[in-house]
């Protein structure tokens, strides 16, 4: 945890709010869960830094498909967290409209992952507004991209399903983009070619989705997850070049597309030694030691966070 306080210290920048996200907060954690985590979020936030939560779905078997319970669960997560005014944001659920094809990263591979979207963004909004944690806002979030018919079932079932109760209920939208690795299958960042794949991203999720789910122009847009990791036939440099064409394109997209946050992912890579790129999203190795990638990020927190 000390190599951890270390890097991020390092990587607030002077004066200005530094959000983390912590994430894996699955359903079927249980209690044991909600106190690891109030027990995270509280060494975080006393030291200066605010908290975003992603609350997963991810139930047992006995739970799957229970969405009463999965709310019950979603309000008390609200009650033990509210309390704490560095916690400010609630992502609930993760990643619904993304094929049903790995369970530790998406929800969607769970029964009536959907309506646990909905519902739980309803409860949480309305727990978090009856108690008055004002600070806490409700976003649930979208990956980028799956094909077109998918997508016209997932945004057409929100507003079927979800309506004008749920589209009052979402205080944000989160995009999660990986250009380069799961789509687009972009080789290399050569050209502009990570910047373009960004500024495409935005602006379907923008203006093509959210506004079938009636989520107008004054809900902003979160980039919640956004990466390009290193590994073989992946270098530190392609790293650092992506890092810049995507966080110059999301910062030119403020304004234009109301984006209010940005969220690099990942702070430490999962293992460097794997042949497995998808183990190596870090800014650092997964034993501390900084790739180009971290000196990088510092600067640009620097510059654009003014």
């Amino acid at each position: 945890m000390q190599k951890t306080l270390s890097a991020l210290d390092r990587l607030r920048p002077p004066g200005a709010p530094f959000v983390l996200r912590l994430n894996r907060f699955f359903w079927s954690d249980g209690e044991k869960g909600i106190r690891r985590f109030v027990k995270l979020a509280r060494r975080y936030t006393r030291l200066g830094y605010r908290v975003e939560l992603q609350l997963r779905y991810h139930p047992t078997a006995k739970q799957e498909g229970d969405i009463p319970a999965w709310v019950r669960f979603v309000r008390e997560v609200v009650t033990r967290f509210g309390p704490n005014p560095g916690v400010i944001g609630l992502q609930v659920t993760n990643e619904v409209n993304f094929y049903p094809i790995a369970p530790d990263a998406s929800d969607s591979a769970f029964a009536r992952a959907r309506d646990a979207l909905i519902r739980g963004v309803e409860a949480a909004h309305r727990a978090a507004r009856r108690q008055g944690f004002r600070q806490l806002q409700i976003g649930f979030n979208w990956f980028y991209r799956t094909d077109p018919a998918n997508e016209s079932s997932f945004w057409g079932y929100l507003h079927d399903k979800g309506g004008r109760r749920f589209a009052r209920a979402v205080d944000w939208v989160g995009l999660d983009a990986y250009p380069g690795t799961v789509f687009p299958p972009i080789s290399t960042p050569v050209g502009s070619a990570f910047r373009d794949a960004m500024t495409e991203a935005l602006d379907e999720l923008r203006h093509c989705y959210m506004p079938i789910a009636g989520l107008g122009m004054s809900i902003p847009i979160h980039v919640e997850e956004n990466g390009w990791p290193t590994g073989p036939g992946r270098t530190e440099r392609e790293q650092v070049t992506a890092m810049r064409q995507m966080i110059d394109a999301v910062n030119d997209l403020r304004g234009p597309d109301h984006v209010t946050d940005y969220r690099w992912f990942d702070l430490r890579d999962h293992n460097t030694s794997s042949p497995n790129f998808q183990q190596h999203y870090g800014l650092l190795r997964d034993d501390y030691s900084r790739k180009r990638a971290f000196g990088a990020y510092r600067r640009l927190l620097r510059r654009l966070s003014r």
